[in-house]
């Protein structure tokens, strides 16, 4: 039989949704499951960007340019215009969601070979990604103990070769929601111009950010405009998962002339996408309010009812809608198992993504957990309480 590629066999699964088939097999035994382990929030999406769909007349749904809309670009750009995010629509490309556009930044930057630096825990498809692109993912530890905060620099130095091309920083944090500051950023500023390395930001939860905190974007920083490349979606903020509709951004020309080179390849982006889109730039700013106070009650509450749970410890995130958590167990992948296949509360249970996977060091995140608190707070309660049963007679507690 022919045998699979290299890159095949080297490509994780995802710790999202790696449990997938426990959880249809649990639903199949008639238990409700309380989905905590994915970002999908069940806000509902923006009335303007339903309408568009439902409206639309077109008899034809045809290619678009392969940047994208030239009249969404321009709505992208004042969006961006009015953060403070000074760029044009031609340095903004759409892409097929916010994955797209790093898979294409890879591509464009890197060498089959070359090295980039993501502090850990992080977004477990940047593995992926990279191993798509042939590139080798150089994991910085940060810690539970301060909340994921950016690891020190001299911990970055240590690794930095040849090799290295590039850092990804996800602001606010998927998985831990951590908020890195404008100083942190600054020292990532540094470390660029040092080593002449590109950054990756990805900031696709810039709206979710509490506290009274702010959102410090990384093309904001004077003197990186050329390494800077920015990915976002409208997937999380306008809670349009499915719609997969991203960008890439940056003022790096020939960086951007190189990804639009992959993007003629796939032909366009969604067309339908692009016009749920640029319908939702037209979002009230009612609606983020209700969002963002929505948010803020669930994090209080699923926080605050987790750390009065013994043994369990879930820092309190500054940003997006999840968080790493620490779990009394010796092996938080069978305890995640273990809750989908041999346990329920009142016939119902809980999925959680492993932390494991979301660590590129083996060994680290084997008691840890991340959970999503996209569900109202009626499920949350349910859930958490479902945690705290679960705990209370799991074999493999510590």
């Amino acid at each position: 039989m022919p045998k699979l590629s290299i890159r095949a066999h080297k490509m994780p699964a995802s710790p999202i949704r790696r449990l997938v088939p426990y959880a249809e097999a649990a639903k199949k035994q008639g238990k409700k499951v309380y989905h905590l382990n994915i970002g999908q929030p069940d806000i509902f999406s923006p009335q303007e960007a339903l309408d568009a769909i439902h409206n639309y007349e077109e008899q034809v749904i045809e290619y678009s340019h392969s940047a994208g809309n030239e009249s969404y670009r321009k709505g992208l750009a004042k969006y961006y215009q009015s953060i403070g995010i000074n760029v044009d629509h031609t340095e903004i490309m759409v892409t097929t969601g916010g994955s797209e556009a790093i898979i294409f930044a890879m591509l464009a930057c890197m060498n089959p070979g070359d090295e980039i630096i993501i502090p850990e825990p992080y977004y477990t498809n940047y593995s992926g990604f990279a191993n798509e692109a042939g590139v080798n993912v150089i994991p910085i530890t940060s810690k539970i103990e301060n909340g994921f905060a950016l690891p020190p620099i001299t911990d970055f130095e240590k690794v930095i070769t040849d090799k290295t091309k590039a850092i990804i920083i996800c602001n606010p944090n998927n998985p831990t929601g951590y908020l890195y500051s404008k100083e942190e950023l600054y020292q990532v500023k540094e470390l660029a111009l040092k080593y002449d390395l590109f950054v990756f930001a990805d900031e696709v939860y810039r709206e979710f950010v509490y506290d009274g905190e702010e959102h410090f974007s990384a093309m904001k920083i004077e003197g990186l405009e050329q390494h800077v490349i920015l990915f976002d979606s409208v997937s999380k903020r306008y809670s349009m998962c499915g719609v997969r509709t991203g960008c890439l951004v940056t003022k790096n020309k020939e960086v951007y002339q190189t990804a639009l080179k992959y993007g003629q390849a796939r032909l366009s982006p969604p067309s339908l996408g692009q016009l749920a889109g640029e319908a939702a730039l037209k979002t009230t700013k009612k609606y983020f309010d209700n969002v963002y106070n929505e948010y803020i009650k669930r994090r209080d509450f699923v926080i605050d009812a987790l750390n009065k749970i013994e043994g369990v410890f879930a820092p309190k995130p500054k940003g997006a809608f999840y968080s790493i958590i620490q779990l009394p167990v010796k092996d938080a992948d069978h305890f995640c198992q273990w809750l989908l296949e041999d346990f329920d509360y009142r016939n119902e249970t809980v999925m959680l993504a492993p932390a494991s996977g979301f660590y590129a060091t083996e060994g680290l995140g084997k008691n840890e957990a991340r959970i999503a608190y996209v569900l109202k707070i009626e499920d949350l309660e349910k859930a958490v309480k479902i945690i705290e049963e679960a705990l209370k007679i799991y074999p493999g507690r510590i």
